[in-house]
């Protein structure tokens, strides 16, 4: 078994969560062994067999001084303006996509300095809505801080 019942982890696409069981279920008559995830954000839970773990790239939450290190990125960093919006979309998607910390906090720092600068179509709003989810999902677990508390912290001063 990768992770163990209690570890926290992030489901690319989908937030960060914690493990609250390991199940044998049958499903169309296969029985298979099931992570029972719980979701930092909202009450949703989320069943996912243990052999596709890796290939849908779960993984566990980022230590305290990594998230330190994205929010500095996120308050700090400046993102590429030069690219027409189907680049954009397609770049940003990619990065939520990996699943890593740093480059979800850079799509939703670019979003949301773009959304002051001019309103977000559609696709956008919903990627940054997307976004900014997941992000405030893995910092509710390290930071060990309420959903508030997370937003907070992300729009402190980039809003």
């Amino acid at each position: 078994m990768l992770f163990q019942v209690g570890d926290k982890v992030v489901y690319p696409m989908h937030g960060a969560g914690i493990i609250e069981a390991i199940e044998e279920k049958e499903i169309l008559g296969e029985k298979e062994n099931y992570y029972v995830i719980h979701m930092s954000i909202g009450s949703m839970q989320l069943l996912v067999p243990v052999g596709k773990v890796s290939a849908l790239g779960i993984r566990l939450v980022v230590d305290q001084s990594t998230m330190e290190n994205v929010l500095d990125t996120f308050h700090n960093g400046q993102p590429d303006t030069s690219l027409p919006w189907s680049q954009r979309y397609r770049l940003n998607m990619d990065k939520m996509r990996t699943g890593t910390t740093c480059e979800c906090a850079e799509v939703v720092r670019d979003l949301m300095r773009r959304r002051q600068e001019k309103a977000l179509n559609s696709s956008e709003k919903k990627m940054l809505d997307s976004a900014k989810k997941i992000l405030i999902s893995e910092l509710v677990l390290v930071n060990g801080v309420t959903e508030a508390e997370a937003k907070h912290l992300l729009d402190d001063e980039t809003e």
